[in-house]
């Protein structure tokens, strides 16, 4: 029996049909069928009933997904142990942010793939909230503050941001001076959020207004200096635009709360060794964590 069946079988069942384990697996859906319809044949028994919304276990596939899930990762164990030392491979699946993933995390992941030739890292930019479980990931690095979640997450870095705004816009509409004003004010938006800052040792929430809403932090600068509002963004985003004085730095007596650099990761007893190496290596580049994954988050 091919293990490699057994994970193809696996990650099917897990993500509820071939073509979305097609994607999660980088292979092509006639790849997948054809590893599927080999098992089967192989067992002689169907383990899934495939239908026009994908594919659900039967019974006797659902019983035999638990053993193939365990022998998978007995056989990645046994892998890790005759490996040279520090050796990795598999794959790492990873969901990064657009904004700052291909600048600043595209590097260090390169890096980890040059160091480990046998692992197969895979990664995902996008600024959607992804959900690591139900789409197959290993981990995922997030930047700010964190929301809660059944996530396990260690902090790899700080974060440093500010509220900034266009010099014509301060012209045509001033720049508010505490807190409390700026939803009177417009601001550049990524939906509902709520921004944070500090009143001395207090830290004030306040939700912002505004009719320019987009999911990319980079979309979110552009819309700052055409003059659209007030953003919070961070130092990474705006550092060029605040030297050239496009955008400049508003409200400084309130200043953003540092916020972090995170990796999360499903929850689970412990960390599989390719995350932990991953962020090992985040922290090296970002700067020392503090590592909170005993904590949900």
């Amino acid at each position: 029996m091919d293990i490699e069946d057994l994970r193809i079988f696996v990650e099917v069942a897990d993500a509820g049909g071939v073509t979305p384990a097609a994607r999660r697996l980088g292979l092509s859906k006639s790849i997948v069928s054809r590893r599927l319809a080999r098992l089967e044949a192989e067992l002689g028994v169907q383990l899934l009933a495939r239908n026009t919304r994908g594919a659900a276990l039967t019974e006797a596939g659902a019983t035999f997904r638990d053993h193939a899930a365990r022998v998978c990762a007995e056989i990645d164990t046994a892998r890790d142990t005759i490996l040279p030392a520090g050796a990795l491979r598999g794959r790492l699946r990873i969901a990064a942010p657009l904004s700052f993933g291909p600048t600043h995390l595209a590097s260090v992941f390169a890096e980890m793939a040059r160091r480990h030739p046998e692992l197969h890292i895979h990664t995902c930019y996008t600024d959607r909230y992804v959900d690591l479980i139900a789409e197959g990931y290993d981990c995922g690095v997030r930047f700010g503050h964190l929301p809660d979640s059944n996530l396990i997450a260690r902090r790899v870095g700080p974060l440093y941001g500010k509220l900034v705004a266009s010099p014509d816009y301060i012209a045509a509409h001033g720049a508010p001076e505490a807190p409390g004003e700026i939803p009177a004010h417009q601001s550049v938006m990524q939906g509902t959020e709520t921004w944070q800052f500090l009143d001395g040792e207090r830290v004030v929430t306040i939700r912002p207004q505004g009719r320019f809403k987009a999911d990319n932090g980079t979309a979110l600068v552009t819309a700052a200096l055409a003059g659209l509002g007030l953003a919070y963004l961070p130092d990474g985003l705006i550092r060029e635009h605040l030297d050239s004085g496009a955008l400049v730095p508003v409200m400084t007596r309130h200043p953003v709360p540092p916020a972090g650099i995170f990796v999360v990761r499903p929850p689970g007893r412990h960390p599989d060794r390719k995350v932990r190496v991953l962020t090992e290596m985040l922290i090296a580049c970002f700067g020392k964590g503090q590592p909170v994954a005993q904590e949900p988050v």
